[in-house]
C-alpha cells in the first residue's frame, strides 16, 4: 500500500520538480492523475488510469473518502495495488473547488 503526502512530491512553486529521479517523478505524475480524477467527484465515469504495477492491465479506481475528506483512496481491482493520498487539496490537480 502506498501512503503519500502529496506535498512531499512538490517544489515550493507547487510543481512536480523536473530534477526528481525518474521513478519518483513517474510516481508523482501518476498520483497527480489520480488526484485530478478523484477530485472531480464524477464516480459514474469508467476508470481510465492504468495501474502502475509491472504487467498489470488493470484500471485504477480513485475516490475522495467520505469520512476523511482530505484523503484520496485508490486501488487496482486486478492486482489490488492501492494507496492513500493526503495533502492534495489546493494543488493544481485539485478539481474539488474546495481549495482547503
Amino acid at each position: 500500500m502506498y501512503i503519500t503526502n502529496f506535498q512531499h512530491c512538490l517544489n515550493a512553486d507547487g510543481n512536480i520538480p523536473k530534477d526528481m529521479p525518474k521513478e519518483a517523478r513517474e510516481l508523482a505524475n501518476f498520483l497527480a492523475l489520480l488526484i485530478d480524477d478523484a477530485s472531480t467527484g464524477d464516480y459514474e465515469a469508467e476508470p481510465t488510469i492504468r495501474c502502475i504495477e509491472d504487467g498489470c492491465e488493470g484500471l485504477v479506481v480513485a475516490f475522495v473518502d467520505i469520512e476523511a475528506e482530505d484523503e484520496i483512496h485508490w486501488i487496482c481491482p486486478i492486482c489490488k495495488t492501492g494507496g492513500v493520498i493526503t495533502n492534495w487539496r489546493g494543488t493544481k490537480w485539485d478539481n474539488s473547488g474546495d481549495g482547503k
